[in-house]
């Protein structure tokens, strides 16, 4: 989906595609048929935008073969999807039955995401609409925090803004990458972005701004991203997304409600503010148990929850935290970023009496998701295009 900016700027929409599990070219082939061009035609759209997910076995057949890479853009333009963004965190297995701490290796420290990423860039500059010059892709915010060696990472980075710059030289298409912050990684806030972002110093290489993580840890949405503006450091994408809220943990009903969301495949790190500061557990299962974590203050869990439909009460989502950083993302005089995505990759790992138990449930699911932050935008001034 495209909006235009009241400046003239394009802002492109997508959902990303990390929701439907697929390690393969084969399976991405499927995903467009099976998924992606249902939600479009939910929507009633002719271009529906999609934000990639490629795993390893994808993206090296895609990078090593034009000829599948023309199959891929073909399949997009048959079935009315456009890519200008990829989702370049998830490595491989993010389908799997436990995913957990695996999601974050190889990390920025292992020489094997610098070449996965570069594949990935390869491969995105090949799929980028015939109208769209500037692609996006988010990856890991360097390592998880028990990494070794972080220095190794920055000399990763300054590499891949160095093959960046090649890229776009011959191709005439730029790419740009964004560390995601999340919580427990080195990178846990947009603040601890600022550091090695600078001393990357690439314009290349930015902060991708995951909504649900920037509210899991508390970060106020304009002093995040004002104090980003003030760095330079370039905000590539952000993803719209909503984490778990608890307004009341120390209640015996408020954690039954808990409990329900603590699952086996995904990590859902879980944050309160105290007046000492920021205090957290690994996982919601940790935070449950004892006095892992102070109640006296709301809680907030790392689970991506459908954006149109917050949990019932006891909980809540932070979906205000997203309105707010979407007025400073695309509400001012100019967007600070023109690549947006959708990304509840978390449906399947919903309660059982919340999950979609098919897949037209899954498709209208992630239309509602669409239809409501298409309202936020055009409420914020911008215009959707055909």
């Amino acid at each position: 989906m495209r909006f235009r900016h009241p400046d003239g700027t394009t802002v492109h929409l997508a959902y990303c595609t990390n929701v439907h599990p697929a390690e393969t070219f084969d399976g991405v082939l499927a995903q467009l048929r099976d998924h992606c061009e249902p939600v479009r035609r939910r929507l009633g759209r002719d271009r529906l935008g999609i934000g990639l997910w490629l795993a390893r076995d994808a993206a090296r057949t895609l990078a090593a073969d034009p000829s599948a890479l023309r199959t891929l853009r073909d399949a997009l333009d048959r079935r009315g999807l456009e890519v200008v963004t990829l989702n370049g965190f998830p490595y491989e297995g993010f389908g799997a039955d436990e995913v957990k701490y695996r999601v974050y290796e190889p990390d920025w420290t292992d020489p094997e995401r610098l070449e996965y990423t570069t594949a990935l860039a390869r491969v995105l500059t090949g799929l980028l609409p015939d109208d769209v010059t500037e692609g996006s892709i988010s990856t890991l915010p360097l390592a998880w925090r028990t990494a070794p060696g972080p220095h190794r990472a920055l000399d990763a980075l300054r590499v891949l803004g160095e093959r960046l710059d090649a890229l776009a030289e011959l191709t005439g298409r730029s790419v740009r990458v964004g560390l995601e912050p999340e919580p427990g990684c080195v990178v846990e806030t947009t603040g601890d972005a600022l550091a090695p972002l600078t001393a990357v110093g690439h314009p290349r290489i930015g902060v991708c701004v995951d909504t649900c993580h920037l509210a899991t840890s508390f970060e106020d949405p304009h002093r995040a991203l004002d104090a980003l503006t003030a760095a330079g450091v370039p905000v590539v994408k952000a993803q719209l997304s909503a984490a778990l809220h608890a307004g009341q943990p120390h209640l015996p009903e408020v954690r039954r409600a808990l409990a329900a969301f603590a699952e086996p495949r995904f990590l859902h790190q879980t944050r309160t503010l105290t007046a000492a500061g920021l205090r957290g557990t690994d996982d919601l299962d940790a935070a449950l148990t004892g006095d892992a974590l102070p109640d006296a203050a709301p809680w907030r869990a790392h689970f991506h929850v459908p954006l149109h439909a917050a949990p019932a009460p006891p909980l809540t989502s932070t979906l205000p935290v997203l309105r707010a950083a979407l007025a400073r993302l695309a509400g001012g005089p100019r967007p600070l970023t023109r690549h947006l995505e959708v990304e509840t990759y978390t449906w399947q790992a919903l309660p059982p009496a919340l999950r979609p138990r098919t897949r037209d449930r899954l498709a209208d699911g992630i239309a509602a998701e669409l239809t409501l932050a298409r309202d936020l935008l055009t409420d914020l001034g911008l215009k959707e295009l055909p």
